[in-house]
């Protein structure tokens, strides 16, 4: 971090800060970013800003940095995060969200006892990953797992939950 970057806001962006941290419905990082800011245009070293607003020096150093590269916006604004990519597709989530909220056939079977196992099932075959150990012949690496293989685990998605009844 040798580099410093001076924040120096005009009047209508500071107007602008002072409105987003007095009210309103606003992300907390957000607003964290709004009193970095405000913190480094009225002069406070990046560790008095880091201390005050509970965060650390990097981000002070990243928030000011956008500021000075960008705008205002850019400095409020999330940049796009790294991570895994999706397990689910849109259709696939659609399916798993409309299997779980369906009504189940008329067995004898109980209801919330057949969503789970269908979910299970769909949820499995779609995201879990082939086994690739040596203990498994090539014929089971390749099968799909359902839920008679692997009872009560279930994988968390986004998908809204849905009361079976």
């Amino acid at each position: 971090m040798n580099v410093r970057y001076r924040v120096e806001l005009n009047q209508c962006e500071r107007d602008r800060l002072t409105a987003l941290l007095s009210g309103g419905k606003h992300a907390a990082r957000k607003l964290k970013r709004a009193q970095i800011v405000l913190a480094a245009d009225a002069g406070a070293s990046d560790e008095d800003i880091a201390r005050d607003v509970g965060v650390g020096g990097s981000t002070v150093y990243r928030t000011k940095r956008r500021f000075v590269l960008g705008n205002l916006e850019a400095a409020l604004s999330e940049e796009p995060r790294p991570g895994a990519k999706r397990k689910l597709s849109g259709k696939e989530q659609a399916l798993l969200v409309a299997t779980a909220c369906s009504k189940p056939p008329a067995t004898r079977q109980s209801s919330s006892r057949y969503q789970r196992t269908k979910s299970h099932e769909i949820v499995m075959t779609v995201i879990a990953p082939p086994r690739s150990s040596k203990t498994h012949s090539a014929s089971k690496a390749t099968s799909p797992i359902t839920a008679s293989q692997k009872p009560g685990r279930m994988i968390a998605s986004s998908a809204p939950p849905c009361l079976f009844v």
